[in-house]
């Protein structure tokens, strides 16, 4: 009942709400990554939804495209602008997935899509993640986010897999935003981010 009606309903109303209130902040936002990134705002990608479904994810774009002499993209430390690292570490960078949210790509709470590259990689167990809908934040955010190995966050997402309920997608709503008040875990130890997944781990 509730991941099927209520959870759905509830994405509406908070991502209706969260965007009414947060407009003025997102136009702010706009503005500063417009001149600071020269008209670079928003960064799409497609990423795997539900049932790996694919779809496109928007997000503000913090890294500058930037290759090397074979034509590869740079390394994200390499990329991450002066204003994209500030958007980034408040967390302003995942407001336009509201966006998804209206659209019913993602969800407020679930696993966090990851890169459609990912897919043949996992393990039958790992691929478990994609049997709910995709959120914004979620299990594993509020449990370390990038701070923590591929194999906690599997781990934890596959948790929130088995034990979806509203009570339990409160409390990541809640933690979520004491987190982003105090910047925590937005990058991995020795990355501008997050190290890239190599399907090398097993979940247990």
């Amino acid at each position: 009942m509730y991941q099927k009606y209520i959870k759905r309903l509830t994405d509406l109303v908070l991502a209706s709400l969260a965007l009414l209130i947060s407009l003025p902040l997102l136009l702010l936002v706009m503005v500063c990554l417009a001149v600071g990134q020269r008209g670079q705002v928003f960064f799409r990608q497609q990423r795997p939804g539900f049932r790996e479904k694919p779809f496109f994810l928007y997000k503000f774009k913090t890294m500058a495209d930037l290759y090397d002499v074979q034509g590869q993209l740079l390394p994200d430390d390499k990329r991450l602008t002066s204003i994209g690292n500030w958007v980034r570490k408040t967390s302003l960078d995942e407001l336009p997935q509201l966006f998804n949210v209206l659209r019913g790509d993602l969800s407020l709470v679930g696993p966090r899509p990851l890169l459609m590259e990912y897919l043949p990689l996992y393990t039958r167990e790992q691929a478990r993640r994609h049997h709910v809908k995709p959120g914004i934040t979620g299990w594993a955010q509020v449990h370390g986010r990038n701070a923590i190995s591929w194999e906690q966050k599997f781990r934890l997402d596959l948790w929130y897999v088995e034990h979806q309920s509203f009570r339990t997608d409160l409390l990541i709503l809640l933690k979520t935003m004491k987190q982003t008040l105090r910047r925590a875990d937005v990058n991995a130890p020795g990355y501008a981010t997050a190290p890239r997944f190599t399907g090398e781990i097993q979940v247990s």
